[in-house]
């Protein structure tokens, strides 16, 4: 007999190929991975600058408020009204507020009543009312908050006996 054919055959061929292919899917698979925390994170950035800057616009809207309710006029509403006020020139200087369409209200009762003011005699107090529209932005992050507000002024005589 001879000794010919007698080695054993070699398969370790395509256990090397399986080797690179393997490999190469698990640096794809790294790397999508890595794309999806990459995208995740840019994501939550973008919403918490979002969220920032509406608040920054909602305080200077609660600013404007203040401000309308400390300088409210009722015999010259156009007073009230102001553009482009910046809250805070030292800590926030791109915070500003707007108050417009400050008025008497298009519909619903001019005045309310308030209970426990009537006085004998047939006089009624109440509070007359006003609406106005307080705008707060914040140009840093292009944000801007819109808040209708409805005031009551008074008291106010609604109705007496003697006139």
């Amino acid at each position: 007999m001879s000794s010919i054919n007698r080695h054993p055959v070699r398969r370790f061929g395509g256990r090397k190929g399986f080797a690179l292919v393997a490999a190469i899917m698990a640096v794809m698979i790294l790397l999508a991975l890595g794309f999806l925390a990459l995208s995740v994170s840019t994501d939550d950035v973008k919403i918490s600058s979002r969220v920032v800057g509406e608040k920054k616009a909602l305080s200077a809207a609660e600013t404007g408020i203040h401000r309308l309710m400390q300088n409210f006029d009722p015999d010259n509403t156009a007073a009230s009204q102001v553009a482009n006020v910046q809250v805070d020139a030292a800590t926030d200087p791109a915070s500003r507020y707007t108050i417009t369409s400050v008025g008497r209200p298009s519909s619903g009762p001019d005045v309310l009543p308030l209970a426990g003011f009537s006085i004998g005699g047939g006089q009624q107090w109440g509070q007359r009312r006003y609406v106005g529209s307080v705008t707060g932005t914040n140009t840093n992050y292009g944000s801007s908050v819109q808040i209708d507000v409805g005031m009551g002024y008074g008291p106010v005589e609604i109705t007496t006996m003697s006139r």
